[in-house]
């Protein structure tokens, strides 16, 4: 996936947040971390993955699509509160495997991983892992990428209305 674009876009979404709200001096990793790993929770809901009580089914693929890119937010506000966003590209690596509940725990693991180290290897490895459950999902980049820049819009106008 090229984040290029990706990073910018955010970068200044970020800026403008931290401006409007008072936060441009506080150390807003943490935050962001917890933030990610909610927008995962909510993920995992929407696909009904690890629901094995219930027949009620997945919901629209749209739906699932809004919320994935939702943690593709902080997964860039991320590298860039570590100084990650000259990362051109992000591989998606094979398919392991995994199952979709695998792989959200996986997930889990490398956002505690990476908040642990604050490596870019660490980095690396979480924005791959959810690039790699976007494909157990059935979404592939270009829908990621179109999506991200829909909702980061409906970010910047919710800022306008005191979201």
């Amino acid at each position: 996936m090229n984040t290029t674009t990706l990073f910018k876009m955010q970068k200044a979404l970020d800026s403008h947040i931290e401006s409007q709200h008072g936060l441009e001096n506080e150390d807003l990793f943490d935050r962001k971390v917890l933030s990610l790993l909610v927008e995962i929770g909510e993920l995992a809901n929407e696909t009904r993955c690890f629901k094995f009580w219930s027949v009620k089914p997945a919901s629209e693929r749209d739906v699932i699509l809004e919320e994935f890119v939702d943690g593709v937010h902080f997964i860039l506000s991320l590298g860039i509160e570590c100084g990650f966003e000259d990362l051109e590209t992000i591989m998606q690596s094979q398919l392991d495997e995994f199952d979709a509940t695998k792989q959200f725990l996986a997930i889990y693991e490398y956002a505690q991983e990476f908040r642990n180290s604050r490596s870019k290897e660490d980095y690396v490895q979480l924005f791959q892992g959810y690039l790699k459950l976007a494909q157990l999902l059935g979404l592939n980049e270009d829908q990621i990428e179109q999506a991200y820049i829909k909702k980061n819009e409906v970010n910047y106008d919710r800022q306008q209305k005191g979201y």
